[in-house]
């Protein structure tokens, strides 16, 4: 409470210049809410204003604000409740009653006492206090202004300065010396005074003595005076004679100098020559390197990766002022730059053959791989391009311009060659996925020429080669077999898809493993070209050099991330940008034929969508770790928003479908197509989303669809014509009840309560809608019974009415003897037995409730027998054991 009590001083009283004397903490009489605190408080302003505070603790934090203050002049009672006995509840009596119960007794008393204080203090007003024990107000009343209350808040009268250790102790010494100075102050004063005029007197002396050594002190210093004049005299002698030998010394210093200048001057020289000789000489090795060096073999590309790397710094040497204008120079420069010319030259055309040969090596092992769902690894070409690194790095540092058509022959390349292996890939994946035709006949590869590929590896120095053949008549035969396997039925999947009933658990695996593979085999493709553009670029280039202002819009528009198409930069900013854009131009067929891939895969099955979506999202998520702005990353990311398109799609689908289902209005309904429809997608999401990225998104879509299965059940139910609408809804709830019982979603538990509910409802709607009033004149008699009850007419007495007397009820009785009941009884069984289907098992549970609710009335007419004709003798004439032996025998005889 301590605590409290200053975090309020500090919080909320100090601000408002008030001093918070007492505290008590209190809730209201009779009512469950939180604990607030009433506190007196005192202002420090005069005239001094008291009031009683209520503070409450904020609902949006853990700090305390003020609720409400009511001045202590208005307060008229107090109540404490009790005298003697310990209670922790008190009234204060404002404007209204405050009734307030207190945490504990102590804080109340205290309380109450600091109230009571305060009045006789401040007010001096009539303050009724009630069953206040007498001890609390024993204390007697303050007299004075300045009488303290709770601690007081009075201020000192008289303000003091404290002695310090050695006055007092100089005092005391006095003091001793005096010892009659208390006895007699006058003789204490005479002394201290006669005292003081002695030290005066010392003090005179003293300055008097101090005059005198002045005067010598003057004295001395004029004899000091004299000295430095004599001093200065023997200087300027000295000066006079030295000026003669100054004049010799500086004909010597400036021969010296001449001499100096002339060695600095021939060192200087020497160091030059040596410089041009050391930085500008290249070894003939290294130019026969440069030359004639062999590109193909190891020891070669060594030998001129050293020879270029010691021409360009012999190019790159820092020249000193005036060496550019040496002839030598001038033709050494020139001689590097000869050598530099030639040997870029012969290094981009053995690259751009090497490039061709890759080429027709890669083209010879695609067929290997044209009938299975893998693609060409390359890294033994990576591995044997990642020789020349250096020489490209060299290549790049000295001739740009022939860098940067190398480096687009081989994106131009690339981009036909992996163009042709995953167009092929795709094309696998695609007819794996379609299986066979409604004919049986397997679909076949579409075989490429040879000379084809070798046109197009041929024509890479001209960069003008594209890619022959197309997908189109794969695609053609994709969606005819998709559009074969359709299925006709009413269902809700029946949206140009296949229902799920027609694509058993194995087609559905098989396609996810299809899908997985895909994937699979272009991430390591695409990462392993990243990788080796990183170790063979890796500088920067600008934009414009390698791409057109078209291309960088395409890019941007199709394979990069939406967040990159703000605006187009002119140049690349940094490496990872660069890469990113030549993976894009490399890959730029991988997004389109994947989101074909996609559509295949939706058009065979819409809920392939859910595979796509999980796998698709665990992809996403495993390259943005690594890298999220890489190539990967964002075009696996473009392509998620397709699929997660696709799963909308298969949501809003069913949900359409929900809304144009029609019933026979021959038949009795049963359980809704689309209630087991959402069973057979639950029980398949549940199973695949297990432990996925993206159950958020399933989970959203459990709602919409939950949503719209109730609402179509209602609209069905009120449309039903030859079932009753309470079965529909009793049946479809239940079914849905069970559904999410056995699923356990987390995300529907509200639903699943809801269809409980509505399941229980309705059963109990329809028990007494088809249980009617089985005892139908009997019903009317008691009715009319409990009508004279109602107007007035004591419960014994009614039998005293001409209509209602013993022989009226005992007629009514013998109109309905047992064997009428089981007739009645067994006539209603068919009736619900018609009404209710197999596949929901509720008949039992139904005829249940209907034999619970027939023993509930016949127990009502017992009991108003029993009490409107006492002592009568009348019974029903059958007993509640006979309806129980009616109904047991009618459900084993159905």
């Amino acid at each position: 409470m301590t605590a409290i009590k200053h975090a309020l001083q500090r919080d909320i009283f100090t601000p408002n210049d008030e001093r918070l004397l007492s505290i008590v903490n209190v809730c209201k009489a009779g009512k469950k809410k939180r604990n607030c605190f009433l506190c007196a408080t005192v202002t420090t302003e005069r005239p001094v204003q008291v009031n009683v505070v209520k503070v409450k603790k904020s609902d949006k934090g853990d700090f305390y604000k003020r609720q409400t203050a009511w001045a202590l002049r208005d307060l008229a009672v107090v109540d404490a409740k009790d005298a003697v006995k310990e209670s922790p509840e008190f009234d204060l009596h404002f404007d209204k009653v405050y009734k307030w119960v207190a945490s504990s007794t102590v804080e109340k008393n205290t309380f109450i006492s600091c109230i009571w204080k305060l009045n006789q203090r401040y007010l001096r007003k009539k303050i009724d206090f009630i069953n206040v024990s007498s001890q609390l107000l024993e204390e007697s009343v303050p007299s004075g202004e300045n009488q303290s209350v709770a601690g007081g808040d009075e201020e000192a009268v008289d303000e003091y300065q404290e002695l310090n250790a050695r006055e007092e102790q100089d005092i005391e010494i006095m003091m001793e010396g005096c010892e009659y100075a208390i006895a007699n102050a006058e003789a204490f004063a005479e002394k201290l005074s006669r005292e003081l005029q002695v030290l005066d007197g010392a003090n005179i002396q003293s300055i008097m003595a101090s005059e005198k050594q002045v005067n010598i002190l003057m004295k001395l210093l004029d004899e000091a005076l004299k000295e430095v004049d004599q001093i200065e005299l023997k200087l300027s002698s000295y000066e006079e004679m030295l000026q003669s030998v100054k004049e010799q010394m500086d004909q010597i210093s400036e021969s010296n100098h001449l001499i100096h200048l002339s060695n600095t001057n021939n060192v200087k020289l020497l160091s030059e020559i040596e410089f041009l000789v050391n930085h500008m000489d290249l070894a003939k090795g290294h130019i026969k390197a440069l030359q004639e060096g062999d590109l193909t073999s190891s020891r070669g590309i060594e030998a001129c990766t050293n020879a270029a790397d010691a021409l360009l710094q012999c190019m790159n040497v820092a020249l000193r002022p005036g060496h550019d204008m040496l002839h030598a120079v001038k033709q050494q420069q020139q001689r590097f730059s000869d050598l530099r010319e030639q040997f870029a030259r012969r290094l981009a055309s053995h690259l751009n053959s090497v490039f061709v040969q890759q080429g027709h090596d890669q083209s010879s092992t695609l067929a290997q791989h044209s009938a299975e769902l893998t693609l060409p690894n390359h890294h033994p070409f990576h591995r044997d391009l990642l020789r020349y690194a250096k020489l490209m790095e060299w290549l790049k540092n000295t001739d740009y311009g022939k860098y940067e058509g190398l480096t687009k022959n081989y994106m131009d390349y690339l981009s036909r060659l992996y163009e042709r292996e995953i167009k092929d890939f795709f094309e696998v994946a695609k007819i794996k996925m379609t299986g066979t035709t409604r004919e049986g006949k397997k679909f076949a590869t579409l075989p490429r020429k040879e000379s084809a590929v070798k046109q197009e590896t041929e024509s890479l120095h001209g960069s003008s080669g594209k890619l022959t053949g197309s997908t189109s008549s794969l695609n053609k035969l994709s969606v005819q077999s998709s559009g074969n396997r359709r299925s006709q039925s009413s269902s809700l999947l029946d949206m140009g898809n296949m229902s799920a009933s027609d694509l058993d658990v194995a087609d559905r695996t098989k396609f996810d493993k299809i899908f997985e593979q895909v994937l699979s085999e272009l991430e390591p493709l695409c990462l392993a070209e990243q990788d080796f553009i990183k170790l063979e670029t890796n500088l920067v280039f600008p934009m414009h050099s390698l791409f057109s202002q078209n291309e960088v819009e395409e890019m941007d528009g199709v394979a990069l991330s939406r967040s990159y198409t703000s605006a187009v930069p002119q140049t690349v900013s940094s490496e990872k940008d660069m890469i990113r854009q030549m993976m894009t131009k490399i890959f730029r067929c991988i997004e389109p034929e994947l989101n074909n891939l996609i559509a295949l895969g939706d058009k065979i099955d819409s809920f392939n969508s859910l595979y796509m979506l999980v796998k698709m999202s665990h992809h996403v998520w495993t390259a943005q770790n690594v890298d999220p702005a890489s190539f990967l990353s964002t075009t696996l990311g473009n392509v998620l928003v397709t699929v997660k398109r696709n799963f909308d799609k298969c949501i809003s689908n069913q949900m359409k479908q929900m809304d144009e289902v029609k019933i026979s209005k021959k038949s009795k309904v049963g359980i809704l197509p689309f209630v087991a429809e959402f069973e057979e997608f639950a029980a398949l999401a549940e199973s695949i989303f297990r432990n996925a990225e993206r159950r958020g998104d399933l989970d959203k879509a459990y709602i919409k669809l939950i949503r719209a299965v109730f609402d179509s059940v209602e609209k069905v139910a009120n449309e039903s014509q030859k079932t009753p609408r309470d079965v529909v809804m009793m049946e479809n709830f239940h079914h849905i009840f069970a559904t999410l019982s056995r699923l356990k979603i987390s995300c529907l538990e509200a639903e699943k309560k809801e269809a409980k509910q509505k399941y229980t409802d309705h059963l109990q709607s329809y028990v007494i809608y088809s249980l009617g009033q089985p005892l139908e004149k009997l019903n009317h008699f008691f009715e009319g019974v409990e009508a004279r009850v109602a107007q007035g007419i004591r419960e014994e007495e009614v039998s005293y009415q001409l209509a209602f007397n013993k022989q009226e009820l005992r007629k009514v009785i013998k109109e309905y003897p047992g064997k009428e009941v089981k007739k009645g009884l067994d006539n209603l069984y068919k009736k619900v037995d018609k009404h209710l289907c197999e596949e929901e098992n509720l008949l039992q549970v139904v005829w249940h409730s209907m034999q619970d609710e027939f023993i509930r009335q016949y127990k009502h007419f017992e009991g108003l027998i029993a009490r409107c004709y006492p002592g009568s003798g009348i019974t029903m004439e059958f007993t509640i054991q006979d309806i129980l032996d009616y109904c047991s025998s009618i459900a084993q005889s159905h």
